[in-house]
């Protein structure tokens, strides 16, 4: 199975994901966490100073992490999408073609599940921009892609709530 988990930044998708590495249930999956302080280092901008060529890169991650037959992962496509709609120096064309190009790796998600920030405090990691406004911008670009993107899921849910209310969400999805 190949699992999604899209949100806007500082939602707790890399902690959802680390929960869910410990569970037994899940032996034998491959799990993703985007790597921006590394890719930061190596001088790729990141949020809002992103380029066409760092969401090629991010997406080119994404990709590679579709290749795994069970995989769990903290970013998925609709991500790379919404940051690169939303990137200052990437013209809106520009990206209107990007991600309508990269929108058809949605169907390769066996499960899609969006993370709400609903009650999560903007938290300052090192990396990311440590903008409210940026942050609602970015979720509500990811929630307008949900939309338009619906019908290339195989399957879709929200999460909300603790980590653990999220586990069990999604284990209730999945059916274990």
């Amino acid at each position: 199975m190949k699992i999604g988990l899209c949100g806007t930044i500082s939602v707790g998708k890399t902690t959802l994901v680390n929960a869910l590495k410990e569970l037994p249930e899940f032996d034998g999956y491959e799990f993703k966490t985007e790597r921006s302080k590394y890719l930061r280092d190596l001088g790729i901008p990141l949020n809002t100073d992103s380029t066409l060529k760092g969401q090629i890169v991010f997406m080119a991650e994404r990709a590679s992490e579709l290749m795994f037959e069970n995989m769990i992962t903290d970013r998925t496509v609709i991500d790379v999408m919404a940051f690169t709609r939303l990137a200052k120096s990437i013209a809106y064309f520009v990206a209107d073609d990007f991600n309508d190009a990269v929108s058809h790796l949605l169907r390769e998600y066996d499960y899609i599940f969006y993370v709400s920030p609903e009650g999560v405090e903007l938290e300052d990691n090192g990396v990311r921009v440590v903008d409210a406004n940026y942050r609602d911008k970015i979720d509500k670009e990811i929630q307008q892609l949900i939309t338009r993107h619906r019908t290339k899921f195989k399957n879709y849910a929200e999460l909300s709530g603790s980590t653990e209310e999220r586990i069990q969400k999604i284990k209730q999805v999945i059916g274990l």
